[in-house]
């Protein structure tokens, strides 16, 4: 249970980058609604975070959730801001994602 709370964590880290990137591109009212979002999102992340650690080690934890959303946002960032899908980010993404993925099967 505390891996999927944890992988719902990093998901909301997605989502809180993905609102600094709308926040960056919009301004008055909208900038301040999606910086609400950003705000909610970082605190739902947070707190799944904390509460996935207590049974996870911190290292594996911390570690995995900045995977999810650097990943993420890389995503995010391709698919929604039109920032360039390079062979080399593509590449470091692939390692990214195997290196998640090996340390969910490694850690107890």
């Amino acid at each position: 249970m505390n891996w999927i709370l944890l992988i719902i964590a990093g998901l909301f880290e997605v989502g809180f980058a993905a609102c600094l990137g709308k926040v960056k591109e919009t301004n008055g009212w909208e900038s301040k609604l999606w910086f609400g979002g950003f705000l909610l999102c970082l605190f739902i992340s947070m707190f799944l975070l904390i509460k996935a650690s207590k049974t996870l080690p911190i290292g594996t934890a911390y570690a995995v959730w900045t995977g999810i959303g650097a990943v993420g946002t890389v995503l995010v960032g391709i698919l929604y801001f039109n920032e360039p899908a390079t062979l080399w980010r593509v590449f470091f993404l692939s390692t990214l994602i195997a290196s998640i993925v090996g340390l969910k099967f490694v850690t107890n």
